[in-house]
């Protein structure tokens, strides 16, 4: 199984608009890639390591796939798509981590 993590860092000025995400972006996603995409879920930073101290992502974003080949086939076709709908919803740059799930 294939992860695709979208990090958004929580930089100075950083906003995400989490309800957009919930409902328009990630419904999008879903739409676009269809049965390719096994699974997504959605983490909401809280906090840091040390109590008190900030999230270092503001949210990320996890994708499911059976092969990086299923992955980089919806996103060569859509990946354009979802790249002009990020700044309907923050206005920070998100990093992307392709794992393969191993537990």
């Amino acid at each position: 199984m294939i992860k695709v993590s979208v990090m958004y860092p929580n930089t100075d000025g950083g906003k995400f608009d989490m309800a957009y995400y919930l409902k328009t972006h990630i419904p999008l996603v879903q739409e676009k890639l269809g049965p390719a995409l096994r699974g997504a879920s959605v983490d909401l930073g809280l906090g840091g390591g040390q109590p008190g101290s900030p999230p270092a992502y503001l949210a990320v974003g996890h994708l499911m796939f059976d092969s990086l080949e299923a992955f980089q086939k919806g996103f060569a076709e859509h990946g354009k798509t979802f790249m002009a709908d990020i700044p309907n919803y923050t206005n920070v740059q998100p990093a992307i981590l392709i794992s393969e799930v191993k537990l």
